[in-house]
C-alpha cells in the first residue's frame, strides 16, 4: 500500500511550483521549435540577445554578460565558444584585465539575433495568450518572485 504525500495541496493542479514547472517546459519547447529555423539554442538566443543590446563597442565581459543574462558563468563560457566558432560573436582578451574575456555579436550575430526574437515574441504573445493590461500583471509578478528569490 502507497502512502500519498504529505501535501498542502490537494493535488498538483493546484500547486504553483508544480504548474510553473508544467507551464515552463511546454514554453520552453514552443521556443525550441521557433528558434530551429534560425539554428539556435535558447541559451545562444538569449546570450546574443543581450550582447545584441551592448551599444558600446567594446563589448562586455563573460562575467557581466553572465550576470545580465542571469546565466552559469561557466554555461556562458561554452556557448560563446560555439557561437564564436560560427562567427557569430568575437571575444577577445580585456585590455586592463589580462583574465578577462570581452564579447561582442558581430553583425551576422546581432541580424540571426533580431529575426530570432520576432519568432521568440510571437510565440510569447500566442503562448501566454494575454492583452496588455494581463501581460504587464503577469510580467510584474514574475519580476517580484525573481527579485524575491535573489535574497
Amino acid at each position: 500500500m502507497t502512502t500519498p504525500l504529505d501535501s498542502r495541496f490537494p493535488s498538483g493542479d493546484v500547486s504553483p511550483g508544480f504548474l510553473l514547472w508544467q507551464v515552463t517546459n511546454r514554453w520552453q519547447a514552443a521556443i525550441r521549435r521557433a528558434l530551429t529555423p534560425h539554428d539556435l539554442t535558447h541559451v545562444q538566443f538569449v546570450l546574443l540577445a543581450v550582447l545584441t543590446d551592448d551599444d558600446t563597442d567594446e563589448g562586455m565581459t563573460q562575467a557581466m554578460l553572465s550576470q545580465r543574462a542571469g546565466a552559469d558563468p561557466m554555461m556562458v563560457s561554452q556557448v560563446i565558444r560555439v557561437l564564436a566558432e560560427r562567427d557569430l560573436v568575437e571575444r577577445r582578451q580585456d585590455a586592463n584585465d589580462r583574465r578577462a574575456v570581452r564579447v561582442r555579436a558581430t553583425a551576422a550575430g546581432r541580424e540571426r539575433a533580431r529575426e530570432a526574437n520576432r519568432a521568440v515574441e510571437d510565440v510569447d504573445e500566442t503562448f501566454f495568450g494575454v492583452g496588455a493590461t494581463a501581460s504587464r500583471s503577469l510580467v510584474g509578478h514574475l519580476a517580484e518572485v525573481l527579485e524575491r528569490s535573489r535574497a
